[in-house]
């Protein structure tokens, strides 16, 4: 496979991963901000994601608490609020979306269904947030993290041991 530098790359490959698939790389998406969360729930929500064999149960829990957590912390995106508090909504919106079932992606959009791509989103926005509240400008992008993140994915052959 070719090494992912833009968005369209990183769309088109993770089309063909399976939806376990999909779900470990979102969740290591998830996991690059995960230190801008204040919820240990949503922290372990990543956790959980992130571990092979993680049985149905677990990953329906996790789910619940990730989503349950953007629920609460809703009505603080959007207003003149603290950014991150913002930051923290959307780590735990990354991980909802690397969580989320099958069933409830039947209900959305076939391009907007990959629950990896709806991570790597979220946690964009997470990054994003976090910078409207410091001075300390990264040289490296979130984009440009997932694009790293997803290269190594790809080059352990998809199998991520959840590490």
């Amino acid at each position: 496979m070719t090494k992912i530098q833009n968005d369209h790359e990183l769309r088109d490959a993770l089309q063909v991963l399976t939806a376990e698939q999909q779900r470990r790389l979102g969740a290591r998406f998830a996991q690059s901000v995960a230190y801008l969360s204040s919820h240990e729930r949503v922290n372990r929500a990543i956790e959980t994601a992130l571990r092979d064999g993680a049985g149905a149960g677990e990953l329906e829990d996790a789910f619940k608490a990730a989503k349950g957590h953007t629920t609460k912390t809703y009505t603080q995106c959007g207003r003149d609020t603290d950014w991150l508090a913002q930051a923290d909504h959307f780590v735990a919106a990354a991980a909802a979306a690397a969580l989320m079932p099958e069933a409830t992606r039947a209900g959305i959009k076939a391009e907007r269904q990959n629950p990896a791509w709806r991570a790597a989103v979220q946690a964009r926005m997470a990054s994003n947030c976090a910078l409207m509240e410091s001075a300390d400008v990264s040289a490296e992008t979130e984009a440009e993290r997932q694009y790293a993140i997803a290269n190594a994915f790809f080059a352990q052959g998809q199998s991520g041991t959840g590490d």
